[in-house]
């Protein structure tokens, strides 16, 4: 491999403010709209007592998942020792660094009283998942700027190896400890599952590498910089691996439950007669977000097309939206049995206590709120390589891996 050279991102700046401007009117309208949803409260959303966790957690989740994804790319240079991924490692880590914040973002301003996160900064219990996890978040955001430090300065170059290791498993239970928050509540049938925390680890794999090819490809194509077809063809075939592992593991989740007979009830709402969600559990997250990534990422000649590649990458992100609204919303709307034999009459709006599936549908601010997360994320990543070098210049086969056999682009 050649020297790697970084360099800031050079894109003719009516273009590239253009783009700040847009990420910053989505930034602006998102805070304006968690101010709106604080200031009337969140009747006016699309929560009820049963839905309490609405389309913000969506994207917060996925964006908190993608953060842990992204980092991976880094891990398989430094940490597994694959050498053709080194030039890829600054960006990785920016990436991760940037989709954990504009997650957590979205997380403070969804709880209606976000000055309350103090409480929840100072005030530990332990015996709670929600707890761990603060400290999962903040402690990944340290180590991958420690990481980011190791790639860039010299003098941190001996220690990358050490604390990719560390960022590598820290990344690891963060993903474990968010899928957990869900596999440990046993209120809810949907969830109470360990096979949750490995399904997130597959998860966080393949959002966060479709986000990271779609951020290389625009960043690298918007500046004319060379993007060999052997690395292109390297990173979706890994992106196709984390695909298929990610249709085994919702196999095997879905077998898990059915064969339970208590959960038959929660596995025919999703599976069957679900409504929406059944639409989404088919549509979105096992056609959208795995069949049809897998015939394009898999296919002989338009694998090797980046525009099919980039489309990939987009149904992947679509699919996990969708995977997202599932398991969160889905498993909520889903009544629960509390009184187990008895006829509940309800006198409230329907699911509120049980018996009925409860109803929701997202409302402008919460969609809003979410795309603001996202935008935040892009934001951070804009202004990072366009004021520090975390872009290679080149990441053509001759500079990258001489030695590489020739992949002829489409």
């Amino acid at each position: 491999m050649k020297r790697i050279v970084y360099r800031e991102w050079r894109v003719e700046p009516a273009r590239y403010w253009g783009l700040i401007a847009i990420l910053g009117a989505a930034i602006a309208i998102a805070g304006l709209a968690a101010i709106y949803m604080e200031h009337e409260g969140h009747w006016l959303t699309g929560m009820t007592n049963s839905v309490v966790w609405g389309t913000p957690h969506v994207f917060a989740v996925f964006l908190i998942l993608s953060a842990s994804g992204a980092l991976n790319v880094a891990s398989i240079s430094s940490v597994f020792g694959k050498r053709f991924y080194k030039p890829l490692g600054r960006l990785s880590g920016l990436l991760a660094a940037a989709l954990l914040v504009g997650g957590l973002l979205v997380l403070v301003a969804d709880l209606g009283r976000p000055e309350r996160l103090l409480v929840a900064m100072t005030t530990y219990n332990f015996t709670s998942i929600f707890a761990w996890n603060i400290f999962l978040y903040s402690g990944f955001l340290a180590i991958t700027i420690g990481y980011l430090w190791t790639m860039a300065d010299r003098k941190g170059e001996p220690f990358v190896e050490r604390v990719g290791t560390v960022a590598f498993l820290w990344r690891l239970a963060l993903t474990t400890g968010t899928g957990s928050i869900f596999g440990f509540l046993v209120g809810r049938s949907a969830y109470d599952t360990a096979i949750l925390a490995p399904l997130f680890v597959v998860m966080s794999f393949a959002y966060g590498l479709a986000i990271y090819i779609l951020v290389l490809l625009y960043s690298f194509a918007a500046d004319g910089r060379p993007l060999g077809p052997a690395m292109l063809k390297r990173l979706k075939n890994l992106l196709g691996l984390f695909v298929a592992a990610l249709l085994y593991f919702t196999l095997v989740y879905h077998l898990t439950k059915l064969y339970g007979t208590k959960n038959t009830d929660i596995e025919t709402f999703i599976l069957v007669s679900g409504g929406i969600y059944t639409l989404l559990f088919w549509g979105g997250w096992v056609l959208i977000g795995g069949l049809l990534p897998l015939a394009i990422l898999y296919h002989p000649v338009r694998g090797n097309q980046r525009e099919w590649i980039t489309a990939a990458c987009g149904l992947v992100i679509a699919g996990g939206l969708a995977t997202m609204y599932v398991i969160i919303i889905g498993s909520q709307a889903f009544p629960l049995e509390i009184f187990p034999g008895q006829t509940i009459i309800e006198f409230g709006a329907p699911g509120d206590i049980g018996g009925a599936v409860a109803p929701y549908i997202p409302s402008l601010p919460e969609l809003l709120l979410g795309l603001g997360g996202v935008a935040m994320a892009l934001m951070i990543t804009a202004v990072g390589i366009r004021v520090l070098q975390f872009l290679p210049e080149s990441l053509a086969d001759r500079d990258v891996d001489p030695h590489a056999s020739v992949v002829r682009p489409a």
